[in-house]
């Protein structure tokens, strides 16, 4: 090699050397953000093997553990982890990271939350926010009618039937048909809605098809330029077989809007979402894409968003109270308390208990606020960019624009100074007298997102759960059977490591 090359390589090292490794990791703005290792200071792949390991959560948490409410994921990445962090990042306008456009568009088609910016998002979310809104789903009267057919009609003579013959039941996948039912009939009407609960065979397809994609949304979301580029030649990263089940579920969920109603056609009684969002997009159309695909798209994300989620925290309530039966006592005392109580089986012309006496039991809020506080169904980052004006957070100045940045639910909620012995499940603690210490737990809860991007459907979504609690436990008392890999994965949606809970149910003596 001549002198020539040798100096050239040389140069090339040393231009090699500064770029990647000494200005990451000392010269940068985030180079004074502490990090769990000297690894992520400059190079990502501590966390995106982490992400891959399915211990992303875990190890942010540790990370915070170790270095305080900010540290630095990657050479371009950060987490946050205290109130503070929250209203800098999650109301301070930071626009969301592409991960979400990757993730979560359906049919190629962007909806509310795979949006980026916030003016379509603003735009989109005005023209729903009011049929999510407490008021709307507590005055509903479509969907006290859905909640009288899928409780009293469906759920409980399932769970009675399991009750007389001494059948163990899988409350995962049986919860998660209640919240799809539920779910779908208020966003297409009850009539053209699904019946997971009773239509095992349609449930267990939906499930199958769901799950076997959740594996590879790593590549899509974390590496999409490498699995574009490894598909070309021939290295496709998501086997063909999960491409197929992505386009089939797309395909299912498209024919039951279209089965709704067809569009220009009148649309059906109860079909409260559809109604709203066709509405909207007829004052504001979308540019491009067929107004039905809009549609599908949209309301494909409010059912997964549901769907899965709710049947998550139903099943480790159910899985926490079949140990404790003084509990479930005092929770049955109180929801006997309802006017009227939501005894199996109701008659025709029997009342329902209204949503905002529901809404109203102590107990049951703290039971179901625990749940969600210890085992949130999605505990995964949330990410968003720093703006292009040099931002200060938490007390570290000049950091530059399009630096990913989150925070996660796992992490919050582990707060020992706000939850004590925060890995214990404890609703009592949001029955304490303290009202400065519950209030401090309510502003660190953050099972829904804060700022202007929260979930919009945290209101139907308790009002779902809370149902169901009292359906369950007016008229039942359960028991564990089988609650091997109860455990929660690692990973953005979270349920049992086993996809089961497997439990008895037994009728409940009522005074």
């Amino acid at each position: 090699m001549t002198p020539f090359y040798i100096v050239a390589s040389c140069v090339l090292l040393a231009v090699g050397l500064y770029r990647f490794v000494v200005y990451p990791a000392y010269l940068s703005p985030l180079a004074k953000v502490p990090s769990p290792n000297f690894l992520a200071s400059f190079s990502p792949v501590w966390i995106l093997f982490r992400r891959w390991q399915g211990k992303e959560n875990r190890s942010i948490f540790a990370a915070h553990q170790k270095c305080g409410p900010i540290v630095r994921l990657g050479p371009n990445e950060l987490s946050v982890n205290s109130i503070e962090g929250l209203r800098t990042v999650y109301k301070g306008g930071f626009e969301r990271h592409a991960w979400f456009e990757r993730g979560f568009a359906n049919y190629g088609i962007p909806n509310m939350v795979s949006t980026l910016q916030s003016k379509p998002h603003s735009e989109r979310k005005r023209m729903m926010s009011n049929i999510y809104s407490k008021s709307t789903v507590q005055a509903s009267t479509d969907l006290r009618e859905i909640s009288r057919e899928i409780v009293n009609h469906r759920l409980l003579p399932i769970l009675q039937s399991a009750a007389t013959r001494g059948t163990p039941t899988d409350v995962l996948e049986l919860t998660t048909a209640y919240s799809m039912d539920f779910t779908s009939a208020y966003l297409l009407g009850a009539a053209k809605a699904t019946n997971f609960l009773q239509d095992v065979d349609q449930r267990k397809r939906a499930l199958r098809l769901y799950r076997c994609r959740k594996p590879y949304m790593f590549w899509a979301t974390e590496l999409p330029t490498l699995t574009k580029s490894l598909g070309h030649v021939g290295i496709p990263v998501v086997p063909r077989p999960i491409e197929d089940a992505t386009e089939e579920l797309e395909n299912w969920f498209l024919k039951l809007c279209n089965d709704a109603t067809r569009l220009g056609k009148e649309i059906p009684s109860g079909a409260m979402t559809y109604k709203q969002l066709a509405i909207g997009l007829g004052k504001f159309p979308v540019p491009g894409p067929p107004k039905d695909r809009v549609i599908a798209s949209e309301l494909l994300d409010h059912a997964i968003a549901g769907f899965e989620t709710n049947g998550i925290v139903l099943t480790y309530a159910t899985w926490e109270l079949s140990q404790r039966p003084d509990m479930v006592k005092a929770l049955r005392e109180e929801m006997l308390t309802l006017s009227p109580p939501l005894r199996f089986p109701m008659h025709e012309g029997d009342d329902f208990p209204s949503p905002r006496s529901i809404d109203n039991l102590c107990l049951l809020n703290a039971v179901v606020q625990e749940t969600l506080r210890l085992y949130p169904p999605n505990p995964g980052p949330l990410p968003r960019v720093t703006p292009a004006t040099p931002s200060t957070i938490l007390g570290y100045d000049n950091i530059p624009g399009n630096v990913r940045i989150s925070s996660n639910s796992y992490s919050l909620h582990r707060n020992a100074e706000v939850y004590p012995e925060p890995e214990r499940w404890k609703p009592e603690r949001w029955l304490e007298e303290n009202k400065e210490a519950v209030d401090e737990r309510y502003r660190l809860f953050w099972t829904f997102g804060s700022g202007g991007r929260m979930c919009i459907g945290s209101h139907f979504a308790l009002q779902l759960l809370k149902l169901a609690m009292v359906a369950i436990y007016t008229n039942f008392d359960t028991f564990i059977v089988d609650d091997t890999g109860i455990e929660q994965v690692d990973a953005f949606i979270a349920g049992p490591a086993s996809d089961q809970l497997i439990l008895a149910f037994k009728p409940a003596v009522c005074g």
